[in-house]
């Protein structure tokens, strides 16, 4: 989006893993590569929704730039400075400015901590010239608006519901009014119900703190009503990327079409009349892709050049860049 200044820059980013081959002696290592080439930028006060089937590499790749995993090669700029090669001291000092909200509210909160505890905790690494008064006091703001009762910061994680402990986790992501902001899958296992509420108490914090957001999920109805882009990936590499309602309404790699077409309809009719096929197959193994396009196996549209070419990154549209020999016009 033009109206956006990009303030965090990924370029021809990989996170590589060494898996050591079966057998115990004179072992050859393979190499899953699970972030292959991935590029793009988001800018502040925008949301980037990333979907992808499970094993596709959104995790990996929002891990590589926060720091939680290494990244093997390229780049991640945070305001233009370069994040890979920064020592732990100095990335340590930049995790103020990125944090993130994980996918199961209760195991991502220590039992044995109570909520003022736990939502305190990176005032303490970050901030800790404040007093335990300011400290409370920040709590204390911090939890009313996200829907706490003041009466609940003495209580432990397992006194609460699943959506009132997502609840905590975004209390303890913003408390340090970071830049960016990483959700993974952060409302997949709550009811629809209240899944509704914390994506508009997401947009709304994002609204009043300037927050850049990487929002991870499978649900692309979710992603559809919260990202002002979507970028989808296959097999650890991107391919296709567009605004939220160009991508919606005129899907133009084979996969994301398929994506699209698996979405309910909650309309007999229409949902009979749906001409696109459905997605089928399994990913194939990331340790043995296909040559040329990795979706070229599952692929109704493939042809001979889709098994010894890999598709260019191309812009079909203003905006909307596809990686595919014969995308859906």
């Amino acid at each position: 989006m033009d109206s956006h200044k990009p303030f965090l820059e990924v370029s021809n980013n990989r996170v590589w893993f060494d898996i050591p081959g079966p057998g115990v002696w004179l072992r050859k290592k393979q190499i899953l590569k699970a972030v292959n080439d991935v590029s793009f930028q988001l800018g502040e006060g925008e949301t980037l929704g990333v979907v992808g089937e499970s094993g596709c590499g959104k995790s990996t790749l929002v891990r590589g730039i926060l720091g939680l995993e290494t990244v093997t090669d390229g780049s991640v700029k945070l305001y233009g400075e370069e994040l890979t090669t920064l020592d732990k001291k100095a990335m340590r000092s930049k995790r103020r400015d990125m944090q993130i909200i994980f996918q199961d509210p209760l195991a991502s909160l220590d039992p044995r901590m109570t909520v003022s505890e736990i939502i305190s905790e990176p005032l303490i690494v970050f901030q800790p010239e404040l007093s335990k008064k300011e400290r409370k006091r920040k709590v204390q703001q911090i939890m009313q608006r996200v829907g706490l009762l003041p009466n609940q910061i003495n209580r432990y994680p397992h006194e609460f519901s699943g959506g009132q402990a997502q609840r905590i986790g975004i209390a303890r992501a913003l408390i340090l009014k970071p830049k960016l902001l990483v959700c993974d899958e952060p409302v997949s296992a709550l009811d629809v119900s209240i899944q509704a509420q914390i994506i508009n108490l997401l947009m709304d914090l994002q609204q009043e703190m300037g927050l850049s957001i990487i929002f991870i999920a499978h649900d692309l109805s979710v992603v559809k009503h919260i990202s002002h882009r979507v970028m989808v990936m296959y097999m650890g590499k991107v391919v296709e990327m567009a605004s939220r309602d160009d991508l919606f309404h005129h899907p133009r790699h084979p996969y994301t079409k398929a994506l699209m077409e698996s979405i309910p309809i909650p309309d007999p009719t229409i949902e009979r009349a749906k001409r696109g096929a459905p997605l089928t197959g399994d990913l194939p193994s990331p340790m043995d892709p296909p040559s040329g396009c990795n979706f070229r196996t599952r692929c109704p549209r493939a042809q001979d050049i889709c098994a010894a070419e890999t598709p260019e990154w191309t812009e079909k549209a203003p905006g909307h860049w596809v990686a595919c020999h014969f995308p859906v016009i």
